[in-house]
């Protein structure tokens, strides 16, 4: 082989190997970067969080929020809301309580998923405080009350999509977190 087509192959081979590692790279970072645009989006029912804590105030309008609760498979809680559904305010800021019981005899960790359907008015749904940003552990026989702080962004009365919505729901799923810590 002469010296130019050795250089050609490095090259190429070089080049190959740098979109492996980018590909790689874009795998890793495609969850995170999928759940930031969701989260400033509302893409697929994604709520938005609160960054300073204030909701804007009532503007005249009042919205039913209904809340729904599930527990994946190997999670032996009992998990529900307080209340099924809630008459807000748009604009103004409401608060909501679920609860859970650990229903087995040793301590279980869990993590919330979440969702807002109709999904087009997942951008305009506004947590502020929420027990789904943290894990939460139960221990045998406990039963904790969970708190929601949130509010509907007027913005809603505004956007063609979401102006004739007249109910949210607000969809929890608790799933068991692997913890070599806590056995099985």
């Amino acid at each position: 082989m002469t010296g130019q087509a050795v250089r050609s192959n490095v090259r190429t081979a070089a080049m190959a190997a740098l979109l492996a590692a980018a590909m790689v790279g874009l795998a890793f970072a495609s969850v995170p970067l999928y759940r930031l645009f969701c989260q400033v989006t509302g893409f697929a029912g994604t709520t938005r969080m609160s960054v300073g804590g204030e909701a804007p105030g009532a503007v005249g309008e009042r919205i039913s929020v209904r809340f729904d609760a599930g527990t994946g498979n190997g999670l032996p809680w009992r998990f529900r809301p307080e209340r099924s559904t809630q008459e807000v305010a748009i604009g103004e800021r409401s608060i909501a309580f679920y609860t859970a019981r650990n229903l087995s005899g040793r301590p279980v960790t869990g993590t919330a998923t979440f969702n807002v359907t109709p999904a087009s008015a997942g951008a305009h749904f506004v947590k502020v405080q929420c027990f789904c940003f943290t894990e939460q552990r139960l221990e045998p026989g406990q039963e904790i009350r969970m708190p929601v702080v949130f509010y509907v962004d007027p913005a809603i009365l505004s956007d063609p999509d979401t102006r004739r919505i007249s109910e949210i729901t607000l969809s929890y799923t608790f799933y068991p977190v692997d913890s070599p810590a806590e056995g099985s």
